[in-house]
């Protein structure tokens, strides 16, 4: 029997094999970033005199791979989507998942962050570690949500992958604030 570990996007035909991790997990939930926002996204409005807001856009549309700290989180966590990486094809790699998150505490939303869990079912090896070199994908929101506890972000997350690379994957999100 073949053992392959797969560690990033892509195909790979396995025959008479396993493809490990075999599993995995999108989820959702929001943050309170205001200092890094502050210190990265919204110095470009004013860079020693200078308007760069253009710069800010584009950093606003990059998505920021980093780990979070607990304190930050606001919501509950969200499952997107959970998939066999043993049986994907390759349009199973673009997908619309709703959600809902719900706020835990009277706080301020910065950005929503998309982590993944991965999984080894077949019993080969289990990961222990919290952290991970995988973190997680932090997507800056244009504009400071002002939530309250019991309020709720809802939308939906749309990912593809990237047209040009298909290492990269394109994300959108679509969300209204009920509060």
């Amino acid at each position: 029997m073949k053992l392959l570990i797969v560690s990033g996007v892509g195909e790979a035909e396995v025959k008479d094999g396993l493809i490990l991790p075999d599993m995995a997990s999108l989820h959702l939930t929001a943050i309170e970033d205001a200092d890094y926002k502050e210190d990265k996204i919204e110095f470009w409005n004013d860079v020693y005199g200078f308007d760069m807001s253009c710069i800010r856009r584009q950093a606003l549309s990059e998505t920021l791979v980093d780990i979070v700290e607990q304190k930050q989180i606001v919501t509950n966590c969200q499952l997107l989507k959970t998939m066999d990486i043993s049986k994907m094809a390759s349009e199973d790699a673009s997908f619309t998942a709703p959600f809902k998150l719900v706020e835990e505490r009277d706080d301020y939303i910065h950005a929503l962050v998309a982590n993944f869990d991965v999984s080894f079912t077949i019993n080969v090896i289990r990961p222990k570690s919290r952290a991970t070199h995988w973190k997680q994908t932090v997507l800056y929101l244009e504009d400071v949500l002002t939530i309250c506890q019991g309020e709720t972000v809802i939308g939906t997350m749309t990912v593809a992958p990237n047209k040009k690379n298909p290492r990269d994957v394109d994300i959108m999100l679509e969300y209204s604030l009920n509060g």
